[in-house]
């Protein structure tokens, strides 16, 4: 199968298309529209009357081309609702199932396959945002990322895997999409190679990737996505559907080392085929230079190309107001070689700006985050999602608002992680405070709560889930944070600095309000 090849898609999007006039003509059930349309990256909102669309961006990059085509939609279709994933793809919600077809269908002219952005499907690959102009990086982890989101792509109509299958690369040891605990995950090392984490995953039953090789040289990555295609079809569970993906698998070959061992075997047959899956060297990164202007500012940050500058700009919830993101799209088309880079925190990072240029764009992003907890992460929460537990943005918005209204420093709380189910489409099990939709029963009925995660950490070599310190109503979450936020305001530190002192002091804290 050739990914570039229009007809193919258009023979697939004839598909889709059937599904999905038959689905919103009540002729097809909900669960059996989700089985088709996931493919295709759209499911049906909760109500069964709107859409959304999940916009693949492989690696988190937005070229100017790709942007001039999402403003164009935006504006085209008067799109209202728009969402930055954690999984690095641009979300556009509300949409009627026409709007859904041609969106589909134009995206094509741009680079823009959705057909695998849900379901069980390789995912969209996920990459640094900051590769390729980051001081602190190993290397330029990229082009290998796109190569391998190019090469997933020829999967999608080959035998079934078990479930979905999601690829990571990191670039320092930040581990911003977390390489180290993906379905697989290349870790970049300073000697410009690799080491190979596999099998881990969030949500139900998280596990940290084992490390299945180091040291590969980055030419050969796509040895191992195929070796982990071949371990995945041979030893992935196919009867139970809880229990298809890859972290099962470690399980159930009877630990790490077996699985190692049964990962390698399939790696060297890879190899011993002799198919070339050899990647060319990587391009020079564009050499775009400086024009001598400067900025200082707290969202500018200097890249390793002297005189250029990234602006991080993180909306609230990872929403941003369509027409910001319309003009932002209008005004990078302007600069030479910019580019939006999507970040698994539900921010972006507007990259390759002079100091003049950076200006403008902080100009037009005032509307950011002002403080690492109004940077927090939250899924789209169940006021949208069909198979959402609780209102995740909604509990945010409130969050927010309350520690505004306290007045607390902008340092007193930090990030925090919102999913509305145990699907962790928030990364809650990750972040040092992390909630996760649930129900409590108080007086008989059942409440609106939230699960409470403690003391996660992404960091590469400190990587942990958070423990579950017990269910809040999310009535009372406001409350706590704020409690929270004012204990460590007295305290004279940042909360970093607080918790580090006493990681169980926020355990303490929540025992009044956990139910």
């Amino acid at each position: 199968m050739k990914t570039d090849d229009p007809i193919f898609w258009q023979k697939e999007l004839e598909t889709f298309e059937k599904a999905t006039t038959n689905f919103y003509k009540g002729e097809l059930p909900v669960h059996q529209y989700k089985s088709i349309s996931g493919l295709y990256g759209s499911y049906s909102q909760r109500g069964g009357k709107l859409a959304m669309l999940r916009l693949r961006m492989t690696a988190g990059r937005v070229t100017r081309e790709k942007m001039k085509f999402v403003a164009d939609v935006i504006r085209r279709f008067h799109i209202k609702r728009v969402h930055f994933t954690t999984c690095q793809t641009i979300q556009l919600h509300d949409l009627n199932p026409d709007e859904v077809c041609t969106i589909i269908e134009e995206a094509f002219s741009c680079g823009i396959i959705t057909i695998g952005g849900g379901g069980d499907y390789p995912r969209n690959v996920m990459c640094s945002p900051l590769s390729g102009v980051e001081k602190e990086e190993s290397f330029d982890v990229l082009p290998y990322a796109e190569a391998v989101g190019e090469y997933l792509m020829t999967f999608l109509k080959k035998e079934k895997l078990p479930r979905k299958l999601k690829v990571a690369f990191s670039n320092t040891p930040q581990n911003l999409t977390h390489a180290t605990y993906r379905d697989l995950g290349f870790a970049a090392r300073e000697n410009g190679n690799f080491d190979v984490y596999s099998a881990g995953g969030l949500g139900k039953n998280p596990l940290m990737g084992v490390k299945t090789a180091e040291n590969v040289p980055p030419e050969k990555v796509l040895y191992y996505v195929k070796a982990m295609w071949n371990t995945f079809r041979t030893y992935g569970n196919y009867e139970s559907r809880a229990k298809s993906r890859t972290r099962f698998m470690v399980e159930a070959l009877g630990g790490e080392e077996n699985y190692r061992k049964a990962f390698q075997e399939k790696l060297d047959e890879v190899f011993w085929s002799g198919e070339d899956l050899e990647i060319p060297p990587a391009p020079g990164f564009p050499a775009k230079k400086g024009d001598g202007s400067s900025i200082f500012h707290p969202r500018a940050i200097p890249q390793k190309q002297e005189g250029l500058y990234a602006v991080y700009w993180h909306p609230i919830g990872g929403l941003p107001s369509a027409d910001t993101l319309c003009r932002l799209c209008d005004l990078l088309a302007e600069i030479p070689e910019a580019e939006m880079r999507l970040s698994p925190e539900e921010s972006v990072y507007l990259i390759n700006l002079t100091g003049k240029e950076a200006q403008k764009v902080l100009n037009l992003t005032e509307d950011s985050a002002r403080t690492p907890f109004e940077a927090s992460v939250s899924c789209i929460g169940a006021s949208i999602c069909q198979i959402g537990l609780r209102d995740s943005q909604a509990l945010l918005a409130r969050c927010i608002q309350a520690v505004r209204e306290a007045g607390l420093p902008e340092n007193a709380l930090p990030r925090i992680h919102i999913s509305g189910c145990p699907s962790s489409c928030g990364t809650h099990q990750t972040g040092v405070l992390g909630f996760r939709g649930a129900g409590k029963f108080v007086n008989g009925r059942s409440e609106p709560a939230f699960l409470l995660y403690i003391n996660g950490q992404e960091r590469e070599g400190a990587e942990r889930f958070g423990h579950e310190a017990g269910t809040i109503l999310a009535d009372d979450i406001p409350a706590f944070l704020v409690e929270l936020g004012r204990i460590v305001a007295d305290s004279g530190m940042d909360f970093d600095s607080w918790f580090a002192g006493d990681p169980l002091s926020v355990d303490k804290i929540a025992e009044k309000y956990i139910k």
